[in-house]
């Protein structure tokens, strides 16, 4: 049975959803009122799933996230890898899923002596961004300072050539074409070779998934460049620092926080729209312009 909205056969919720189409891993179809004027019909839409992932370490409960389902381990592996619980890969015991027919939830197991070195940041939960309200901007870096080295200068990078990356980044987003809610994190090596790129519903998720793909395969050491759809916050910045990436370039301004934590840990800040790009910090790390 359908509802009827203002003459247009609109379905109910618990029937929008048909069985017929089909079903992918990351999105569902819905029926949908779409109105053009005073025009309105039913259309679909394949919306982008959202469910929890439980992040175990040692088989106790660490985190929940909520994230598009897909590349769970290489979701916790980067995961980790920004919490500071892992620093190599060598320090992996293991990344499994805790029920055979489930993948929302996944344990990490890392090796014994990393174990006793991390002891307090299980405890903890020692990560800046779940600590109680009333922390300042300055105890945020300070914090942060302690588990991220300074980045050395580098190579330098072409801003151009990264504006061009950020410019195609929708031609490799096969989940936003689909469903205009995704965020998508590239890397990219300082030659600008695309070595991994991820997308999720959360921008964070879409990092750790691109990140942890490298570093499961031993080929961090090659990540020099970082594209983003989203905004540059400073937890984007610190998971980029774990990672060693020591530019990043963004569809829209870091906040302040962020070029903070950036220009402590000598790493390289931009933003582009279609023309023009803003650096905030970093400027050591740019190649000579050809204009």
């Amino acid at each position: 049975m359908f509802y009827s909205l203002h003459g247009c056969a609109y379905p109910p919720a618990r029937h929008r959803v048909k069985k017929n189409f089909p079903v992918s891993d990351h999105t569902r179809p819905l029926e949908v009122l779409y109105q053009e004027g005073k025009t309105r019909r039913s259309t679909r839409q394949e919306l982008i799933l959202e469910e929890p992932l439980s992040i175990r370490v040692q088989g106790k409960p660490y985190a929940v996230v909520m994230r598009t389902p897909g590349e769970e381990v290489a979701h916790v592996a980067g995961f980790c890898l920004a919490e500071g619980v892992v620093d190599r890969l060598e320090q992996v015991g293991a990344i499994t899923f805790c029920e055979a027919e489930s993948t929302n939830a996944v344990t990490l197991t890392v090796t014994p002596e990393r174990m006793a070195a991390i002891t307090g940041i299980l405890e903890r939960r020692g990560f800046i961004s779940q600590t109680s309200c009333g922390i300042c901007g300055k105890e945020m870096v300070d914090d942060l300072l302690q588990k991220v080295r300074m980045l050395p200068d580098g190579p330098p990078v072409d801003l151009a050539k990264a504006h061009d990356c950020l410019k195609g980044l929708e031609a490799h987003q096969r989940l936003y074409r689909q469903t205009r809610s995704t965020h998508a994190a590239a890397v990219y090596t300082v030659g600008f070779d695309l070595l991994s790129i991820a997308e999720d519903v959360g921008r964070h998720n879409a990092l750790d998934k691109a990140v942890g793909k490298l570093f499961l395969k031993g080929m961090l050491n090659r990540a020099k460049v970082l594209i983003l759809s989203s905004r540059i916050s400073y937890e984007m910045v610190q998971k980029a620092a774990r990672a060693n990436i020591p530019f990043i370039m963004a569809a829209s301004r870091p906040t302040a926080l962020a070029v903070e934590l950036a220009d402590s840990l000598n790493m390289t800040l931009a933003s582009a729209k279609e023309t023009g790009i803003h650096v905030y910090c970093g400027f050591r790390r740019l190649a000579e312009s050809s204009n």
